[in-house]
């Protein structure tokens, strides 16, 4: 069974409305990413302000996928959110630098950044993160233009960001 479709069935489908049914799809998400062994993930958002990535859950999570030959990738605007408000994603970020990318886009338009958990399986997207509504799923044609969406941000719109140490004298 190939990733695309082996690990669908187990994360909700369709849309969502408010922050709590957003921070959960993004918990299960990562949790299913440690349990089925998913090779990427790309997590996308101007600033991650509420995303759940300093809970101690979604900690245990990542560090349950993290391994040699994953990779994670994060685009934002800004990364002053997550020191701010996620100290133990820091920690972790700086544990696993060797598989994780940060990208930055600095000067773009908060609300042009996509709002986006991308797997080769399923993704979630916020349409409207200001009041968090969107839609989650595993259709392929979505899983396809996200990831097209990412790549001209990732490979166009925005430079490295979010060092993983702050050299210094």
């Amino acid at each position: 069974m190939d990733e695309s479709t082996a690990f669908a069935p187990a994360l909700p489908a369709g849309r969502f409305a408010g922050r709590e049914d957003f921070q959960q799809r993004v918990r299960d998400a990562l949790a299913c990413a440690a349990r089925e062994g998913w090779q990427e993930l790309v997590l996308s958002d101007a600033d991650f302000h509420d995303w759940p990535l300093g809970e101690r859950a979604v900690i245990e999570s990542l560090q349950g996928w993290a391994r040699s030959g994953r990779k994670i990738t994060l685009l934002a605007r800004t990364y002053d959110e997550i020191v701010r408000r996620h100290p133990r994603f820091v920690r972790w970020r700086g544990t696993w630098d060797h598989i994780v990318t940060c990208r930055r886009s600095a000067s773009a338009d908060p609300l042009d950044i996509p709002s986006v958990l991308w797997a080769p399986a399923w993704v979630l997207q916020r349409l409207d993160p200001e009041r968090c509504v969107g839609v989650s799923g595993a259709e392929p044609e979505r899983r396809v233009l996200l990831r097209e969406t990412l790549d001209e941000w990732l490979l166009r719109k925005s430079s490295p960001g979010f060092p993983a140490t702050t050299l210094g004298l």
